[in-house]
């Protein structure tokens, strides 16, 4: 079964603030099993538009990175971030098939 994964492009307007919902998400992430791949870090911009913060958490399906995105929890720290940032998120099912030789 494919993993799933959240793809987040994210510019943050009040970094204090955005602490809160950093610490309110460890527990949707904890109990969904979510597992931060790329959280912030140095990028390139090579095509397109973008924000300054980039973010792919990892799942064990899509369903459960679904399940996080809807839960009570992930929904609580949701209401932290929205006041103080703006964002593009997605939720993806990852590729398990044949790759280029």
């Amino acid at each position: 079964m494919p993993k799933g994964y959240w793809i987040a492009h994210v510019d943050v307007a009040d970094p204090e603030k955005y602490k809160d919902y950093v610490a309110a998400n460890a527990e949707a992430f904890a109990k969904y099993g979510g597992r931060f791949l790329v959280r912030g870090g140095q990028f390139a911009c090579v095509e397109g538009a973008n924000r300054a913060r980039n973010v792919v958490i990892e799942f064990a399906s899509y369903a459960q990175a679904q399940a996080c995105w809807d839960s009570p929890e992930y929904q609580r720290a949701l209401a932290l971030r929205k006041p103080v940032s703006t964002a593009d998120v997605i939720i993806v099912e990852g590729y398990d098939g044949p790759q280029p030789a």
